[in-house]
């Protein structure tokens, strides 16, 4: 008895906003739901003073709604950005209320649910704690941890409005079937961890923060984060790139070397053609 008392207390306490922690040791308190429904943070004085200045120097990617899309805290989602496809994920979460952290965009909640049923069949299981999150929303959470810690160390575990990946509607945040280790470092250590790090990318997604590469995404090792990017682009960083920053940088010096090269035999053309 006393061990479901403490699950059903853990669940409750997990009720959170999802991830976004960024390398450092401690983690803000996780914000609570009231009656399935997130709380309204007192959050407008802080609100007013977050300015553009004290944020790392962003650009606004063009291209929103692809899945590949880099979102970090250089490369911001445009303001008005809202996904047209959110659909609610069906798979059991460590919450039973249909709210909007349920959400995903839908290529992305049919591969996770095709992930859950064959993690079930091998004797995994998994559950969703924090999927899409909107806009506004990360306003008033970062807004709120901003006046409880300060800006500057609000931005160590929280991402600044636009630069989360949870606005995608690509992101979510998992657990084991315990519930034990949700968006928890002892995650790492599980059963359930050591099956995503090996398959997640065979149902299109990644382990967005892996191990190791801090200093390139910019945030800590977080084995519970999986992005949805598609199954050739999951496979494509799970085998060569590890990040996702890699395979865009990748992809981005591809895509000049292209242009490039089609600018010159076009001046070649034009040149041979001068002469005939």
């Amino acid at each position: 008895m006393k061990y479901f008392l403490f699950i059903c207390s853990l669940a409750f306490t997990l009720m959170i906003a999802g991830c976004g922690t960024s390398n450092s040791s401690s983690k803000p308190a996780r914000e609570f739901t009231k009656n399935g429904q997130a709380q309204k943070l007192e959050s407008s004085s802080a609100s007013s003073s977050l300015t553009k200045s004290n944020v790392d120097e962003t650009v606004v990617i063009a291209n929103p709604e692809s899945v590949t899309a880099l979102v970090n805290k250089k490369h911001q989602l445009p303001e008005s950005y809202q996904p047209s496809d959110l659909v609610y994920a069906d798979v059991p979460f460590i919450f039973n209320e249909k709210i909007e952290k349920r959400m995903l965009r839908k290529p992305a909640a049919q591969a996770l649910e095709e992930l859950f049923r064959d993690a079930e069949k091998e004797g995994i299981s998994l559950l969703g704690v924090s999927g899409y999150r909107s806009h506004e929303r990360q306003k008033e959470l970062f807004a709120f941890y901003a006046k409880r810690d300060g800006e500057e160390q609000a931005r160590t575990y929280s991402a600044y409005p636009g630069t989360s990946e949870h606005e995608t509607g690509l992101a979510i945040d998992v657990t084991g079937g315990s519930g034990m280790c949700a968006a928890a470092d002892c995650f790492a250590d599980t059963p359930e961890a050591h099956w995503l790090s090996k398959n997640a990318y065979q149902y299109g997604f990644i382990i967005r923060y892996p191990e190791g590469d801090e200093q390139v995404t910019g945030y800590k090792y977080e084995p519970w984060h999986l992005r949805y990017v598609g199954k050739k682009a999951a496979a494509s960083i799970f085998n060569q790139y590890a990040t996702l920053e890699t395979y865009a940088n990748k992809k981005k010096f591809n895509q000049k070397f292209y242009n490039w090269r089609t600018k010159k035999r076009k001046i070649k053309s034009q040149v041979y053609h001068s002469h005939i």
